[in-house]
C-alpha cells in the first residue's frame, strides 16, 4: 500500500499523491474527504489523446481493504488502485496498480508514463494568424491551444516554454491577443495562441465574441490534442473561468488545467496561489465525479513547471500519433 507523505513544493504545502488507506472502506473514505483538497473530475470522459486509459488488472476481493466494483464491474479493485484512478491524471499505457510516487511530476498530479519522450525545443516559428477557423493550417500536425482569461499570462508562458522572447507578443494592454496563431514547434506540432476571454478594459469594437470565435475552434479542430486552460493561481477562484472549464468538460474536449504565476507567494492582497488553487478546485468539484484531469503549476518568472509540461504534453502527443 502506498504511504501518505507531505512534500513542500517551492514552499507550497501541498497534499501528497497517495493516501493511507484504513483498515475499513467507511474509516479510508472520511481520510480522503480530510486530507484530498484536489477534486478534480469530470463526470464526462476525456476525448481523443485522454480517453483511452488502461483498465486496470482484476483482482479478487480478499480483505476489507478492497471497496466494491460498481454494477458493470465484478472484481473489487484496491483502495489504492481507486485512489490513483480517482486523483491522479494516469496516462495510457500505465496499469494504476503500478503507479509509485516517483512516477509524479512535481507540482502536479500527472503520472508520466511509455510515451513520455523527446521534450525539448529547438525550434518554434510563428506559422500564420487566422481570423477563421478554416483558415487554419490544413496539415495533420498535433496541436495544442493555450486558453485563458486576459492578463492570466499566456503569452509569458509560451515565450517560457520556448526559451524565446516575445515569441508570442507579451503586453500589459488585456486582450491583445485577437485571433488564432500558430506557432510550428521542431517543424512537427503546434501551439496554438487563442483570443483571451474576459478583458474588461478592452473598447467594444475590440472585444473577441468568444463564443462564436472560438468555440468553433474547439468542436470542429480535429487536430486539437488537448487545451491547455491557464488559471491564475495569484487570485481567488474567477466565475469566468470556472464556465470556461464547465463548457469544455461538458463538449469532451481534453483538457490540462496550468495554474500560472505560482511564484507570488507573498502577494499583499489575497490569499497565497496554494489556497487559490485548492479553492478554485473545491469549487469545481461538482462537476467532477470518477476522472481527474491533470493539473500543474507553473511559474513564468521561477521557471517552475516547465520542463515538467512539456513532458506531460510529449505523452499526450506521442499517444496521439499512434
Amino acid at each position: 500500500m502506498l504511504l501518505l507523505r507531505n512534500r513542500g513544493l517551492l514552499s507550497l504545502q501541498v497534499i501528497s499523491l497517495f493516501s493511507s488507506s484504513s483498515s475499513s472502506s467507511s474509516a479510508s473514505s472520511s481520510s480522503s474527504q480530510a486530507t484530498s483538497p484536489f477534486f478534480l473530475c469530470f463526470k464526462n470522459t476525456l476525448s481523443h489523446s485522454t480517453r483511452q486509459n488502461p483498465s486496470p488488472k482484476p483482482r479478487k476481493p480478499q480483505t476489507q481493504h478492497h471497496v466494491a466494483a460498481s454494477k458493470t464491474e465484478k472484481p473489487a479493485i484496491s483502495e489504492t488502485t481507486r485512489f490513483v484512478q480517482t486523483f491522479l491524471f494516469v496516462p495510457p499505457g500505465v496499469d494504476p496498480e503500478e503507479v509509485t510516487d516517483d512516477m509524479v511530476l512535481p507540482g502536479s498530479n500527472i503520472v508520466l508514463g511509455p510515451y513520455a519522450g523527446h521534450a525539448q525545443i529547438k525550434e518554434v516559428e510563428f506559422v500564420k494568424s487566422s481570423g477563421r477557423l478554416k483558415d487554419c493550417p490544413k496539415d495533420d500536425r498535433p496541436e495544442f491551444a493555450l486558453l485563458g482569461r486576459s492578463n492570466v499570462g499566456k503569452s509569458s508562458l509560451i515565450n517560457s516554454l520556448v526559451r524565446k522572447k516575445e515569441v508570442a507578443l507579451t503586453s500589459k494592454r488585456p486582450g491583445k491577443t485577437q485571433l488564432i496563431n500558430h506557432f510550428l514547434v521542431n517543424k512537427s506540432w503546434y501551439f496554438v495562441d487563442l483570443p483571451g476571454y474576459g478583458f474588461a478594459k478592452a473598447p467594444d469594437s475590440g472585444r473577441m465574441d468568444w463564443s462564436a470565435f472560438t468555440k468553433g475552434y474547439f468542436l470542429n479542430r480535429k487536430t486539437l490534442v488537448a487545451v491547455l486552460l491557464l488559471i491564475d493561481a495569484s487570485v481567488p477562484p474567477q466565475k469566468i473561468d470556472l464556465d470556461c472549464a464547465n463548457w469544455l468538460g461538458r463538449n469532451n474536449i481534453p483538457m490540462t488545467f496550468v495554474f500560472t504565476k505560482c511564484d507570488k507567494m507573498k502577494a499583499g492582497k489575497g490569499k497565497r496561489p496554494d489556497e487559490n488553487i485548492k479553492n478554485f478546485q473545491a469549487m469545481m468539484e461538482k462537476n467532477y465525479v470518477k476522472q481527474h484531469p491533470p493539473w500543474i503549476m507553473t511559474s513564468s518568472v521561477t521557471g517552475l513547471g516547465r520542463d515538467e509540461l512539456l513532458l506531460h504534453m510529449s505523452q499526450l502527443r506521442n499517444y496521439w500519433d499512434n
